[in-house]
């Protein structure tokens, strides 16, 4: 059939007065550009006609997964491949007669297709990335560093793959010849090596997941994980700046992941206020009775005083003596009316860890701890909480006749001057 064609564009070349030493090349410019515009309507074809409709039914279908290789041009990117692949059938038909022209042309046609495959390969990765982030396990098990991977692959296996056509070698002998290189990969690659290995490990031991919140003072990062890839994790700090850490520090060094906190659904509260030990005595009448008005502890108090009597009498105990037997004390009601203050707050939770505790004394008075958990993880809401509760125990340790402890100021030893001077005789 071609030749057929051939002698009768040669017949109308020579009608044409065209000498016989061009005809031959303007026979092979003819072929070449018929080549083209075949390739060219072709091209058309696919890209507009059958990639839409391709979209039209992809937007038809109930699953996600069709369109999103739609808009990641996966089929556009395809679509490309068309015109290479009718050229590189055309193109040694139409150039027989120059084989070394046809041969040039043929490889740059195999180079431009490894190129679109490595293209097309990219997007697809990009497309399944796109299709696991809508499921919710893509928030406990994160993908990207792994696609990352893919990629470095993909564009390795490409780059071995054109060389060896440029060179006119087999690939796996080009492969077989890494090793001697290997030494040199490894050190180019070795941050994306040690990012992997430690990608795998936070992934498969649940260590670290997008939106988690970390704290690792060595690299001063304290905030939300925004972005894990295959060599760094992306942190946005709570002053909103941005700390970039290689993943594999995450895996040699230590850092804190506060999921644990957020997933209990309480936020832990820890801090303590300093007694002044000077302060701390034994209840009077007249100090039980005042406690009897306070209303989370009447019955703490009047409950308590019935069962130390009761032990006192038993015991036959001297209670003329404050040493002898027992008695209450100013803060151990006032340990009592924090128990039962926070037990009462709308905020706190008591079904988890809840101490109101004693810590050991020193020269700053007798700590004494308040472990809760608040109900309220937001940090602006839980920071209010916290202020609010520790306003109110503040204001009300001087009822139960204790005093804050507080290193002497300016102040204190002003008024004390003050106070020793001799009266003015003016």
């Amino acid at each position: 059939m071609f030749e057929l064609i051939d002698s009768k564009l040669i017949k109308l070349l020579e009608t044409l007065g065209l000498a016989e030493a061009y005809q031959f090349l303007v026979l092979a410019g003819i072929k070449v550009f018929a080549s083209i515009l075949i390739s060219y309507i072709a091209f058309i074809v696919s890209r507009k006609y059958i990639v839409s409709i391709l979209s039209k039914l992809a937007k038809k279908t109930k699953s996600n997964w069709d369109d999103v290789l739609i808009e990641r041009k996966v089929f556009n990117r395809l679509a490309y491949l068309v015109p290479s692949y009718i050229l590189y059938w055309m193109i040694p038909l139409a150039l027989e007669q120059y084989p070394e022209i046809s041969t040039l042309i043929v490889l740059g046609i195999r180079v431009y297709s490894i190129v679109i495959v490595m293209l097309v390969g990219t997007a697809f990765l990009d497309s399944i990335m796109h299709i696991y982030h809508h499921y919710d396990i893509s928030k406990a098990k994160p993908i990207k560093g792994y696609i990352q991977v893919g990629k470095i692959l993909i564009y390795i296996l490409s780059s071995l793959t054109l060389i060896s056509i440029l060179i006119g070698q087999s690939p796996m002998l080009l492969i077989g010849g890494l090793g001697a290189f290997s030494a040199v990969l490894l050190l180019v690659f070795k941050d994306s090596i040690l990012g992997l290995v430690a990608g795998v490990q936070l992934t498969a031991n649940d260590m670290l997941r997008p939106g988690d919140w970390i704290s690792m003072p060595k690299y001063d990062a304290d905030g939300t994980v925004t972005d894990i890839t295959l060599t760094t994790i992306k942190i946005q700090n709570w002053d909103k700046t941005i700390s970039t850490i290689p993943a594999y520090s995450l895996f040699t060094d230590s850092f804190k992941n506060w999921r644990g906190m957020e997933e209990s659904g309480g936020r832990r509260i820890k801090r303590s206020v300093n007694i002044d030990m000077t302060s701390i005595r034994f209840c009077t009448e007249p100090m039980l009775e005042k406690y009897k008005q306070f209303q989370y502890i009447v019955d703490y108090v009047e409950n308590k005083e019935v069962e130390i009597q009761q032990y006192n009498s038993e015991n036959k105990i001297n209670t003329k003596v404050l040493v002898n037997g027992r008695r209450q004390t100013n803060i151990g009601v006032f340990r009592a009316y924090l128990n039962a203050y926070l037990q009462n707050h709308p905020d706190i939770r008591s079904d988890m860890t809840f101490l109101i505790r004693q810590l050991q004394s020193g020269e700053h008075g007798l700590p004494v701890e308040i472990y809760v958990f608040s109900k309220v993880q937001a940090w602006a809401q839980y920071e209010s909480i916290q202020a609010d509760i520790f306003d109110h125990i503040l204001a009300v340790i001087p009822e139960f006749d204790l005093r804050v402890f507080q290193n002497p100021s300016g102040s204190d030893f002003r008024s004390l001057t003050e106070t020793s001077l001799p009266p003015s005789k003016n």
